[in-house]
């Protein structure tokens, strides 16, 4: 399988001069705002820009002809950054460093910002903070980042990463200076996912259109069987009510193998999107008889992943007692 690249390797940035002159122009004004949230959907290079914008921080040098924020990968800087080395930036994610998967950035680390950030910056001028994404923020950690914006550390700066600035505390935004990152256009995104080996402009278009338009959602996407996954739920969707009980089976119980848990939920967004589709489509010729049910379907298997997830559920179960009732309103 082919390796999606963290942001913090990667030095390359598409149709990023907009949000990127927008910082250069408050930092060259002497006009930096402490916090910055940078908003939008998920892939259209949010973190890439936050890593960017903390190299130039930090001190490495500018590099042209990499875009506006540019710095080349063998500055030391660079360097230091991507070997999680730099002693004046500090990351919170729910990854941690073992490359292990948490369900939330631990509130302890949130914590630990007011600490880091009371410190005088080691080797750069500023201290710089990422935090990717503040999506993954439960509330107490929530709360500790607000402390450290509510006072303004001096020589300090915070990037949030948010693929959905709505549930933030609105006391969060209200303290940050917002940077809106949009997809680019269609045909751009096909040539960006062509080199990087979607070859297919046919799989291409399906992969953008599943992200929303973001260009690096697709590329993720299509490196974890979206577009299979795609095709699963829009058989089992055209087979209802009747459906092949041996082929469900052996879907329920894939879901049960050790890398189940990203199939079942990829499966279950192309599932709730294709739903979405069709309840949209009812709506616009006057909704009919069932629809109500197609809606509760609908809110059903959308939330189902996560109910899975926060109660630990058989997977495989989940999957039967969906397709149960969907088979029930078909």
């Amino acid at each position: 399988m082919v390796e999606i690249p963290h942001p913090r390797t990667v030095f390359e940035f598409d149709h990023g001069e907009a949000v990127e002159r927008a910082f250069l122009s408050a930092l060259d004004r002497g006009r930096l705002h402490h916090a910055w949230l940078l908003v939008g959907p998920e892939g259209v290079g949010k973190a890439t820009f936050a890593y960017r914008a903390a190299r130039r921080l930090l001190g490495a040098s500018p590099t042209p002809a990499l875009g506006l924020l540019g710095a080349r990968p063998e500055d030391p800087v660079s360097r230091q950054i991507v070997a999680h080395a730099h002693p004046d930036l500090t990351v919170l994610q729910r990854e941690s460093l073992d490359g292990k998967a948490r369900r939330v950035i631990p509130v302890d680390e949130a914590r630990g910002l007011p600490e880091f950030f009371a410190k005088s910056p080691a080797s750069a001028s500023y201290r710089v903070a990422i935090i990717d994404s503040a999506d993954d923020l439960n509330a107490n950690a929530a709360n500790a980042v607000l402390k450290t914006l509510e006072e303004p550390p001096e020589r300090g700066v915070v990037f949030l990463v948010s693929h959905a600035p709505g549930g933030l505390l609105p006391t969060i935004r209200s303290r940050c200076r917002r940077l809106r990152f949009t997809p680019p256009p269609v045909e751009s995104g096909v040539a960006w996912l062509a080199t990087r080996a979607v070859a297919e402009e046919t799989d291409a278009r399906r992969l953008l259109a599943m992200a929303h338009g973001a260009p690096g959602r697709a590329w993720r996407l299509s490196v974890t069987g979206a577009l299979e996954a795609d095709d699963e739920a829009r058989a089992l969707l055209a087979s209802l009510p009747k459906t092949d009980d041996m082929a469900m089976s052996a879907l329920a119980e894939s879901f049960r193998h050790p890398a189940g848990g990203e199939k079942f939920d990829l499966f279950f967004n192309r599932l709730a999107d294709k739903i979405h589709d069709r309840v949209i489509d009812a709506a616009r010729q006057g909704g009919g008889r069932g629809l109500d049910a197609w809606v509760e379907v609908w809110e059903y298997v959308t939330a189902l992943p996560r109910s899975v997830e926060a109660v630990n559920l058989d997977r495989a179960d989940a999957f039967l007692s969906a397709l149960g009732r969907l088979r029930a309103i078909a």
